[in-house]
């Protein structure tokens, strides 16, 4: 069940910052990246006009399905655990995202396949994008991680306006408080969440 997803132990290791992050304000989304979201649609971020939120994230946990490695590694590695959360946080918070003109985008090294069994079992109104190939993480050279053989993406979240990378959230913890904390920037900024 999507529930046994969304109780997390109450002793995980909390994520440091290590300064993974710090080049990426004022950044570009390159221009020649391109991500299937879960629908099949093909999505350049370089290419949305507006306030983006992109929240990335390691992978969604599939009921009846243990992460390689098994579930006790997992949790052991620091911000790994809770892509639920995060993911049903900004479900919740989507409305008052969209109304003040955010769009909202999740995206993990997962197959589109796996992301779309998410999405369909949490509801999620918006897209889940797939870049199994890490595509954008070498370009921008945002934080990865190895677990069970596979490199994956660290949990962490961009405000990206007109193309380019505004604000960084990152370390991203506990998960499920992110979508409250990036809407709350977001109309801290004067309000509503036009850009200046």
């Amino acid at each position: 069940m999507a529930s046994d997803f969304l109780q997390l132990p109450a002793d995980l290791p909390v994520p440091q910052d290590d300064g993974a992050t710090d080049h990426l304000p004022g950044r570009r989304m390159p221009d020649d990246v391109e991500l299937v979201a879960a629908s099949g649609r093909v999505v350049r971020l370089s290419d949305l006009p507006g306030i983006t939120v992109l929240f990335i994230f390691p992978a969604i946990g599939r009921p009846g399905h243990e992460p390689v490695g098994g579930i006790e590694a997992w949790n052991a590695v620091p911000g790994a655990r809770g892509c639920t959360p995060q993911a049903c946080g900004y479900r919740d918070h989507f409305g008052e995202l969209t109304r003040i003109g955010v769009r909202v985008l999740g995206m993990s090294a997962q197959t589109t396949a796996d992301l779309l069994e998410a999405a369909d079992r949490l509801a999620l109104p918006y897209e889940l994008l797939s870049d199994t190939g890490l595509a954008l993480a070498h370009r921008l050279r945002q934080p990865t991680f190895v677990f069970g053989g596979r490199t994956l993406y660290r949990r962490h979240t961009l405000v990206i306006i007109d193309g380019r990378i505004e604000r960084i959230f990152y370390p991203v913890f506990p998960s499920g408080s992110d979508a409250e904390r990036v809407l709350a920037w977001l109309t801290g900024r004067g309000g509503h969440a036009k850009p200046a």
